[in-house]
């Protein structure tokens, strides 16, 4: 008798081309959020840029996770979307190497947040700055050529 399903193999990649067709059609990626497929994103992305944004934002005065959220989608024009599975593990990460200091707004229960920068995280915001500038630089030289190629 024959096997009614296909096999994993042939499972996997007809996803893997349906995905392809679906990016290449200017969708996004079913297991992407906002940004993660996107290739003029995902280079700063891996530069460092959410974490150069967050300490850059706190760098103004303290905040909380979901403000920082809200502010970053403010600043990047909606470009970056971050959500709560990103943000607060990554303020964490921060908080456990000295970059910012975290407190509760209420400390006798438990509130929100507050996080703020520290002096390392001052040094490492700086360092980031002058790492992430190149890509941010690579990345505007190209949005501004294809914008004189097809707008004039």
């Amino acid at each position: 008798m024959a096997a009614r399903h296909p096999s994993t193999e042939a499972a996997v990649a007809d996803a893997a081309a349906q995905s392809d067709v679906r990016t290449a059609a200017g969708g996004r990626a079913p297991s992407g959020g906002p940004g993660s497929g996107d290739p003029l994103v995902a280079g700063l992305r891996k530069a460092g840029l959410l974490r150069l944004l967050v300490l850059h934002l706190l760098g103004a005065g303290p905040s909380y996770g979901n403000q920082l959220m809200d502010r970053v989608g403010e600043l990047t024009g909606g470009l970056i979307a971050v959500n709560p599975n990103t943000m607060y593990p990554l303020l964490r990460a921060l908080e456990a190497e000295g970059l910012v200091a975290g407190a509760w707004e209420h400390p006798e229960r438990r509130s929100r947040r507050f996080y703020r920068l520290t002096s390392p995280g001052a040094a490492e915001r700086d360092r980031l700055a002058a790492e992430v500038a190149p890509h941010l630089d690579e990345l505007a030289t190209a949005v501004d050529l294809i914008r004189r190629e097809l707008v004039g």
